[in-house]
């Protein structure tokens, strides 16, 4: 009788931990179970939480005092204190080296040499960014990106538009590698080709045509096969690599997260380490004295005396070469300054949100048919037409084109080009996009195929004004009539949010106003900011202690480049700011 009443009980927890299990798995909303093709297929993901991809540091998101820590030398007075809060997110230990660099012009190479090289220029760093009127800088024009010694640099003269693409490039091969791991896909990287390689929309898409392995994963959907694809719902593939915002830079550069006990901040920092020392204080250590950046000291002083090199750098270092901050980063000060992905405004404190800040959006949306699915995707290269026209024009009017060094080949080309721009205009306001890129193609060809001496630097500067690539989904700007009910944006482009309408112009009192060349910001004639300004942050090499601060605040055009100048990825980091479940910061 007792051993009956044992096994009873038995069986009625064996029971209750088999119902429990099934309830795990049913709908809370319906009772219906999960993951079951007789319920009619109903799925949901056992997510374990986001992998950390290659290179990648997790930074802990919360509140912190964004803006100037000390007196603005520079009297720019564009970065006051503002209370901001940054989600977690991820971001590159180290600045993207030379070698990333080479990685990315091989696969360039090997996938775009046969039909679009123009591509592979467009990637390349500038190595002229290394010359000066008074220095001898050659052997870095030569050396600096190729030679093996260099390898560990970070790579310099990348534009903002170069960092940019390296991203969306970077997102492809990590989620590339990501399924060949988990064999979902075969590792056939040279059968790629220009309008046939992989990324992460198109594969969502199902328009992906590279070779699969296996069955792929069980689908419930009683209507469908019985395997499918990876979607975005299983959690597998990782978010995009960005840059990141100003916000979320700055604050993983300030690393107050060593300086916290509880809920308090114990002492506000002026540079990414304690202290308001730029040498190396640890008594007793190889490094005592050292710099703890790679910057200027003062004239003349790059790197110390002989036997003595404070910093061991005489123009940028290996990444590894000083300690990183607390969030394990390193060289958020010195080396070389880095882009981020917001547009210039000097009075970004005055409208700045107070939730992940950022200055830039333009919002896109996919490409439909006429029936709702989604478009092909790109077998041509997509140029901002009305910026290569702005280009063409300026280039006419410029002093350049008239001075007597220039002849009747440099004039007739340009001419030619302008025709052809504006019959490339007409057909994209006719939305006969494919029309409009095979005549760039034949301005492209016209200007290579000509002998005018300005021929190569108009191809180099026109390739700057590609928006998409060959290969890669149609995107297309959301439209004023798909916001027409919406309150909280209507237009896709809100980079100029503030400054760019008539309200914020200087001409607002002006009853005649109707002019858009009248707006706050008039390029090239009152400031250098316009809607290609991006910002750039941190010190360099060649930068005074001031700019080790990561407060402070710089600006260039995104098409330009510097040899002092370099940049890092970001991440967005899905779910839990601290982990899957966790409550409380726990």
């Amino acid at each position: 009788m007792k051993n009956f009443k044992l096994t009873l009980t038995t069986l009625a927890l064996s029971g209750m931990v088999v119902l429990n299990s099934c309830e795990e798995n049913r709908s809370t909303a319906t009772g219906w179970e999960y993951n079951n093709a007789d319920n009619g297929g109903f799925d949901r993901t056992e997510y374990a939480g986001q992998e950390t991809g290659p290179g990648l540091v997790f930074i802990e998101g919360g509140r912190f005092s964004m803006g100037r820590v000390e007196d603005d030398v520079n009297y720019t007075w564009d970065h006051l204190q503002t209370p901001v809060t940054v989600s977690s997110f991820y971001m590159d230990e180290t600045e993207v080296t030379n070698q990333h660099w080479l990685d990315y012009l091989h696969w360039l190479e090997m996938v775009y040499a046969d039909s679009y090289p123009e591509l592979i220029g467009r990637a390349l760093p500038d190595t002229n960014c290394w010359r000066q009127k008074d220095q001898d800088m050659e052997k870095y024009v030569e050396l600096y990106l190729r030679h093996p010694a260099y390898q560990d640099y970070p790579v310099v003269g990348v534009s903002w538009l170069q960092a940019s693409d390296y991203c969306s490039w970077r997102t492809d091969r990590v989620n590339e590698q990501i399924l060949v791991r988990e064999g979902f896909l075969a590792h056939n990287l040279a059968a790629q080709g220009a309008d046939e390689h992989f990324t992460t929309e198109t594969y969502f898409n199902g328009q992906y045509e590279g070779e699969q392995l296996g069955e792929g994963l069980p689908n419930y959907n009683p209507k469908g096969d019985p395997f499918r694809k990876v979607r975005m719902e299983d959690g597998i593939l990782l978010p995009r690599y960005r840059l990141p915002t100003e916000a979320e830079w700055e604050y993983a550069a300030m690393a107050l997260i060593g300086n916290s006990y509880q809920e308090l901040i114990t002492d506000r920092r002026t540079y990414p380490w304690n202290g308001h020392y730029v040498r190396n204080g640890d008594n007793g250590t190889e490094y005592f004295g050292t710099m703890r950046a790679n910057f200027m000291r003062g004239t003349g002083d790059a790197m110390g005396v002989a036997g003595y090199l404070n910093d061991n750098a005489d123009i940028t270092a290996p990444v590894y070469q000083y300690p990183p901050n607390d969030f394990g980063l390193y060289n958020m000060a010195g080396n070389v300054s880095e882009w981020v992905a917001d547009v210039y405004r000097p009075l970004t404190d005055e409208d700045r949100s107070e939730f992940r800040p950022f200055r830039g959006n333009v919002y896109k949306t996919k490409t439909l048919n006429s029936d709702g699915s989604v478009a092909d995707k790109l077998t041509y290269n997509v140029y901002d037409v009305d910026e290569v026209k702005r280009y063409l024009e300026s280039l006419k009017d410029s002093t350049l084109i008239t001075r007597s060094k220039y002849g009747e080949k440099d004039i007739q080309v340009l001419d030619q080009s302008l025709v052809k721009i504006d019959q490339a205009i007409e057909k994209r306001d006719q939305r006969r996009e494919e029309e409009s890129m095979a005549i760039m193609d034949e301005i492209m060809e016209l200007i290579r195929s000509s002998e005018a001496d300005i021929a190569y630097t108009m191809v180099d500067n026109i390739e700057n004004f590609i928006v998409s690539t060959s290969g890669r989904q149609k995107m297309r700007n959301v439209s004023l009539e798909e916001n027409i009910n919406r309150t909280n944006y209507r237009k896709a482009d809100n980079i100029d949010y503030n400054d760019g309408d008539y309200q914020s112009s200087s001409k607002y009192l002006n009853p005649d106003f109707e002019n858009r060349a009248d707006r706050m910001y008039d390029y090239g004639k009152t400031t250098l900011i316009n809607n290609r300004s991006r910002v750039y942050k941190g010190g360099s090499w060649e930068d005074r202690v001031y700019y080790n601060i990561p407060s402070t605040r710089r600006f260039m055009d995104e098409r330009k480049s510097s040899r002092s100048l370099g940049f890092r990825c970001a991440m967005d980091r899905v779910g839990s700011p601290s982990g899957i479940g966790a409550k409380g910061g726990e």
